[in-house]
This record gives structure tokens, sequence and C-alpha cells, in this order.
């Protein structure tokens, strides 16, 4: 059986946490910051959870991670 290629672009965004499920960046963090409030810049700073219907694909995408 041969290896499975590993999906470059999604192993930049996903890592794995220590209990086993995948972790993600929060989205819209990238410009035009001065026109969001402090709360909600500190908030997109967290990382956060993929939600339970993406598990299945994402997995798929990193077969090693």
């Amino acid at each position: 059986m041969p290896k499975i290629k590993t999906h470059r672009g999604a192993a930049k965004r996903f890592k794995k946490t220590g209990s086993g499920k995948i972790s993600r960046r929060r989205a819209c963090k990238s410009h035009m910051m001065t026109g969001k409030p402090a709360k909600r810049t500190r908030r997109l700073r967290t990382s956060a959870l993929i939600s339970a219907g993406e598990q299945k694909s994402i997995s798929r995408l990193l077969p090693y991670l």
C-alpha cells in the first residue's frame, strides 16, 4: 500500500491538541484591525476547535497528524 500524501495547505492551518482534537486559527484577523473593537481582536487571538461536521474531511486531508 503506498503512502498517502498530506495536503500541505491544510497542514499549515491545523494542528492536533493533546487530547487528539484538531485546532484552527480564527478568521478575520489579517487586515483592517483598526476598525474592529479591542474586545473582538482579543477574542480573535485565541485558537478554536473545528466543528464535528468538518472533523472527518480535515482528518482525511491530514492522515499523519
